[in-house]
């Protein structure tokens, strides 16, 4: 996924051009300060933080949620995809609403940004390797709400469970080459920028570049101890 001028995402690489929610996954191994049934990985919720409250998307989330899907603006960088239809909001929140932990390699916990003003994004952990203890960031703000810094406290949190909770080792994100505002979040979240790949995947019928950013645990608990 990815956003427009105003919003800020990730994409999705060129290998899933839909939700990965539908991808099989391996056990990990258990963080002793996360909740734990049986293969199960989550938060304990909600997450709260200064301004905003984390938790498992809902139903009732649908009509925020297509809020946002439906502006030009925030799928302007998505691969594949246009405004989404009500319909189409409704399907996905449907399907979000399952990912509220991580069962299996390749699972995704979705988490509802809520504000004052009710749901006003997503932040999303996708479970790419047990074994390397590897996971890959993904955010989704409404517009309406940009230039204030929470995608930054939003992102911020979850990269926090996912280091300090889940135990990963290292936590990615990518972008397309042009989407500024991601490129400059996953800077402020402290990620080093590990690549560009020149032409690598085909967007809207033209080869693009992708940026990759990361940040291992290490040095992201050395930045929080120093902040």
């Amino acid at each position: 996924m990815t956003y427009g001028h105003a919003a800020l995402t990730y994409d999705r690489p060129p290998e899933n051009l839909n939700h990965p929610r539908e991808a099989k996954r391996r056990e990990s191994e258990h963080s002793p300060t996360s909740t734990y049934y049986g293969t199960m990985f989550q938060p304990t919720y909600p997450i709260r933080t200064a301004r905003l409250t984390l938790r498992p998307v809902t139903l009732d989330d649908l009509e925020d949620v297509y809020a946002y899907q439906r502006r030009p603006d925030v799928v302007r960088w998505m691969l594949g995809a246009g405004p989404r239809t009500r319909e189409q909001s409704k399907a996905s929140v449907i399907a979000m609403t399952s990912e509220d932990a991580l069962r299996e390699e390749g699972d995704c916990l979705t988490l509802a940004v809520t504000a004052d003003a009710g749901v006003i994004g997503t932040v999303e952990l996708v479970w790419r390797s047990r074994s390397d203890r590897t996971a890959e960031i993904g955010y989704v703000l409404n517009p309406e709400h940009g230039g204030r810094g929470l995608a930054t406290e939003a992102a911020t949190a979850l990269l926090d469970w996912g280091f300090n909770e889940f135990g990963l080792h290292r936590i990615y994100a990518r972008c397309h080459g042009r989407n500024d505002a991601s490129a400059r979040l996953m800077a402020r979240l402290g990620m080093r920028q590990e690549a560009r790949h020149i032409e690598s995947y085909l967007f809207n019928g033209e080869w693009a570049d992708q940026l990759v950013f990361a940040v291992l645990a290490r040095e992201w608990r050395s930045r929080t101890l120093s902040s």
